[in-house]
């Protein structure tokens, strides 16, 4: 069995503050060390159910250096294979090979969540809203969208509260959550220990993958339309001139396509 997890800082129980994602910053190595642990509880998920081929992708922007490369390399869990410092949402080998099931750990919420902790949609200074055929999505719709288009099943999310509610509604009540803590504001929650979440995101981990009561791969109808709403005007101006992309008025921007991977494939710089 061939799974890949799609990884990000934001949800992992113990974070609530941009200090702890973003590198360099007074807390980022702590966030460093809360993250590892809790995709290395989901990789031993994966071996427990059988997972023979286990690829991890590092998908956390921290900036600078450090972008997709927060994972602490010493520390990981063995059996895997880790991408790091592969620019977001454009790993899809295992996908084009053939991959059974894709899994979320330390998802976020979409921008404007009230009790998603840290939420954004891929950039929280840039993007406002993100649609895929008049659908609102978050960062996780938008992996599931391109895991659907090779059909591969999203089965798993880990986060908060409003992350797990978020993709069950996107993809369907058959996914498996392990909520490891509650947005109390944006940048407030009730957290589960560092221990305890870990435990939880292992045993929910292997119950997914061995379970396979899964979910149905998201696929959108073509054409497929991606639009964004940008934060201000100004934004706009770095797609003037990209093939593919519309610039629709000085705050919307789209791409069209037969699937969202060739929308996502003009949208998204390489």
């Amino acid at each position: 069995m061939r799974v890949m997890l799609w990884c990000d800082m934001e949800g992992i129980a113990g974070i609530s503050v941009w200090e702890q994602v973003n590198g360099g910053a007074a807390l980022y190595e702590e966030g460093r060390r809360l993250y590892t642990a809790e995709v290395n509880a989901a990789v031993r998920g994966c071996k427990r159910a059988g997972a023979t081929d286990i690829v991890v992708i590092d998908g956390h922007g921290a900036g600078g250096p450090w972008s997709f490369k927060s994972l602490i390399p010493e520390r990981l869990e063995s059996g895997a294979q880790y991408v790091l410092g592969y620019s977001w949402a454009r790993y899809i080998e295992p996908l084009k090979a053939g991959c059974d099931a894709a899994l979320f750990v330390g998802a976020h919420a979409m921008a404007g969540t009230p009790d998603g902790i840290l939420c954004h949609t891929v950039s929280s200074q840039t993007w406002y809203n993100a649609r895929i055929n008049d659908t609102l999505v978050g960062e996780s719709g938008i992996v599931a969208a391109i895991c659907g288009d090779f059909g591969c099943p999203c089965v798993f999310v880990s986060g908060d509260a409003a992350t797990c509610r978020e993709v069950k509604a996107l993809i369907g009540p058959e996914v498996v959550d392990a909520v490891v803590k509650e947005g109390l504001t944006r940048f407030a929650a009730k957290h589960l220990s560092s221990s305890d979440a870990c435990q939880l995101i292992e045993d929910r981990v292997y119950e997914s993958l061995s379970t396979r009561s899964w979910p149905k791969p998201l696929k959108f109808p073509a054409p497929v339309r991606f639009e964004v709403e940008l934060a201000s005007p100004e934004r706009s101006s770095d797609f003037i001139g990209r093939t593919g992309v519309e610039v629709v008025d000085p705050r919307r921007v789209a791409a069209s396509g037969g699937s969202f991977w060739e929308a996502w494939d003009h949208f998204w710089p390489r």
